[in-house]
């Protein structure tokens, strides 16, 4: 694999410094003084759901900020510290080491770089596009429930309640036992933010509620010293640029015990953040670049591990705040990060006052945002297996260890991909009432006795060629008359080698029964496979149509006339409007199917076509097709007398003459001999294979003879 791609991903920062147009300066640095007013509050409460210092997820803002801007893809994207994230963060950790131990922030560290570099080397390798194989349902479920849980588990220090919890139900029953042991003061400041973010949120939702909540409430409790009444604070946070911390990359023992949980928070991180990216673009057109992003992911999440800070992934808020504020490009990052930086060092005092139950309040409506019911309603009336894969997900991340429940339903999605691709669509389909466009056939739609259309839709690959042969076998085998089989191509985009066996069997198929297999609209790469494993020229290239004349050519070369005009009442296709329909006499009731190829002599095209060229003793050629059919090309002084004719007149013939009777395969010849024979006739001779093989022998060139006139 070629590697001369990596430079480019790792240039990023100077295509964008050298395109950089001075007009966007002003727009770019009033949005990212806006998106850093509020990743200030939600980078100290967000590294709280981790259990971590408050100074992470500060460092964390100010590093993965920098960095995912730089070399990411998006312009409007906000990379940092993210709520549910976090959470996954805290369900990793709590596998290795305690809060509020120096060795749970070494694991926090090495976990960060881990994630990184994962998420490095899927950009790197170009493996974009794997994101797309996770279900929009993982997220779904794994953000409902992570809103859940951290709303739960914010009403601790909301209510100013202490006691151990572990799980989704002890938290539950311990908020209710503890409830009595409330402390009213923190409950007061914490239930005034909620009502206060609440109003600040309907009266215009582009101030930075948060901050100014939290600034608000850190005042009152410096002012009324609260903290000294019993209301807890997050303490002095450090005024300084983020340190640099080597975690120990070494330690194989730490890192297999965090390789569940970093897979896990890298895969979600880059769904997460390609969703968001995604959801962006799609409203200011730019086009993004999926393994730019990745890179970018990855650079900032080993920066954030490297810089005192956590992992983090694209935010849907501070993202949406850019995009609403007017951010033009990715400078606008670097100005929010640098906002955080400086607040730091301006704020840290009265930051210092500011009181946790404030920050389980910004939590919880955050959390509440995350609860995306709208969705979750629209999943759950949609496609059973995105319910089922979102429900999965959303239960194992309540009552599971959430790095499992996460890769849980990553796998699950893949699994229910993989099973929707192994069962591809293969159904009949006939015109609709216009013949312009084809329909899958309704029940009380009667099929073409000759033809069979089915429609596949789906790859021919290894894991769904079983499945779609048997449902053409099947479809074969309800079907016994018809010969023919068209397979519309056109939702096969890419077909191997078992795909390739499996038509070379429905080919055998149509063969043994007599017919014929045609395709139509194959894509280019399902041709280019074909003509590579001789497929093509087995099959032939005149089997293989375009779309708008495959009907008809079949109609007027391959299909029968006489089945068409003399047993069947159909009518599917559009051709087939304007022919004859003819009735039986009740003479030829009792055998309407004609003598078999046994019960009547036949002659050779190549044998008829000597007795006409040596001018002895010709016989009498009489053509039973339709004058349509005559006019189209017949046998030199051949004489066209059509089966309707012959069963609804007696027949005049010479009996002291040879008889051939020729049609298009046979099939009609042996209808008209039948009847000749109940009328005493008994030189009669059959012209194998009819017109089809006189015209395959080259034979139109005959000498013309002159027949008896009758």
């Amino acid at each position: 694999m070629s590697l001369r791609h990596i430079p480019f991903y790792f240039l990023r920062p100077i295509r964008i410094l050298q395109k950089y147009d001075r007009r966007n300066l002003r727009p770019d640095l009033v949005s990212g003084l806006t998106v850093g007013m509020i990743a200030l509050p939600q980078s100290i409460a967000f590294a709280l759901i981790a259990d971590l210092p408050p100074q992470m997820g500060l460092y964390a803002t100010i590093v993965a900020t920098i960095v995912g801007a730089l070399w990411g893809s998006s312009n409007q994207l906000s990379t940092g510290p993210a709520n549910a994230i976090s959470l996954l963060v805290l369900s990793t950790l709590l596998t290795v080491a305690r809060p509020e131990t120096s060795d749970f922030i070494v694991a926090a560290a090495l976990l960060t770089v881990m994630a990184g570099v994962f998420q490095l080397v899927v950009g790197l390798a170009r493996m974009g596009m794997l994101v797309n194989f996770v279900s929009h349902s993982v997220i779904v479920g794994f953000s409902s429930a992570a809103g859940l849980l951290i709303g739960l588990n914010q009403l601790l220090p909301l209510l100013g309640l202490r006691f151990q919890s572990n799980n989704l139900l002890q938290t539950l029953a311990g908020v209710v036992l503890h409830l009595p042991a409330t402390h009213w003061p923190t409950a007061a400041i914490g239930i005034g933010a909620i009502i206060a973010l609440m109003v600040l949120r309907k009266v215009k939702r582009n101030i930075p509620g948060p901050l100014l909540v939290l600034l608000a409430a850190s005042g009152l409790v410096a002012l009324l010293r609260l903290d000294q009444e019993g209301v807890a604070v997050i303490g002095a946070l450090p005024r300084s640029l983020p340190p640099l911390t080597i975690p120990p990359l070494f330690d194989l023992g730490l890192i297999a015990r965090l390789s569940t949980g970093a897979l896990a928070v890298g895969a979600i991180g880059l769904v997460q953040t390609t969703a968001i990216a995604q959801s962006i673009a799609n409203q200011t057109g730019q086009r993004l670049d999926s393994n730019q992003e990745f890179v970018g992911q990855g650079l900032a999440n080993i920066a954030a591990g490297i810089f005192s800070g956590y992992a983090g992934a694209g935010s849907f808020a501070r993202s949406a705040v850019s995009l609403k504020t007017g951010a033009r490009t990715a400078v606008s990052g670097v100005f929010s990060a640098f906002l955080v930086l400086l607040s730091m060092f301006v704020l840290g005092p009265l930051l210092a006052y500011m009181p946790r139950a404030a920050l389980a309040a910004v939590l919880i409506v955050i959390a509440y945002g995350l609860i995306d019911r709208v969705e979750i309603a629209r999943i759950w009336r949609g496609l059973r297996g995105d319910a089922a894969i979102m429900l999965v997900t959303f239960l194992g991340t309540l009552f599971l260890e959430m790095q499992f429940a996460v890769l849980t339903g990553i796998l699950f999605s893949f699994a229910f991909y993989l099973l929707r691709t192994s069962l591809p669509r293969v159904y009949s389909v006939l015109p609709d009432e216009t013949f312009r466009h084809f329909i899958e056939q309704q029940p009380h739609q009667l099929p073409c006795p000759q033809l069979g259309i089915l429609k596949i839709s789906g790859d021919l690959y290894f894991g769904a060629v079983t499945h779609v042969q048997e449902a053409i076998q099947k479809h074969l085998n309800e079907h016994p008359d018809q010969r023919f089989l068209l397979l519309r191509m056109q939702g096969v985009n890419q077909c191997d080698f078992s795909g390739i066996q499996m038509l070379e069997t429905i080919l055998h198929l149509c063969r043994i029964r007599r017919g014929d297999l045609f395709l139509m609209k194959v894509q280019d790469p399902v041709l280019t496979s074909m003509k590579s494993t001789g497929f093509f020229d087995e099959l032939g290239s005149d089997h293989f149509l375009p779309g708008d004349e495959a009907v008809a050519y079949l109609f007027y070369r391959i299909l029968d006339p006489a089945i068409c005009i003399y047993e069947c009442e159909v009518r599917a296709f559009k051709e087939c409007q304007n022919l004859p329909k003819f009735s039986w006499p009740q003479k030829i009731l009792a055998h309407p199917v004609g003598l078999s190829e046994t019960d009547v002599a036949g002659i050779s095209p190549q044998t008829l076509w000597q007795q006409l060229s040596n001018g002895q003793r010709l016989p009498l050629v009489i053509d039973v097709r339709e004058p349509r059919e005559f006019k189209r090309g017949h046998i030199p002084g051949a004489l066209l007398i059509p089966l309707s004719t012959l069963f609804s007149e007696e027949p005049t013939l010479p009996q002291d003459r040879d008889i051939v009777l020729v049609c298009r395969s046979g099939r009609r010849s042996r209808q008209a001999a039948s009847l000749l024979q109940n009328e005493g006739y008994e030189n009669l001779l059959i012209l194998r294979g009819g017109m089809l093989a006189w015209e395959a022998g080259k034979l139109l060139e005959a000498v013309e003879y002159e027949s008896t006139q009758l």
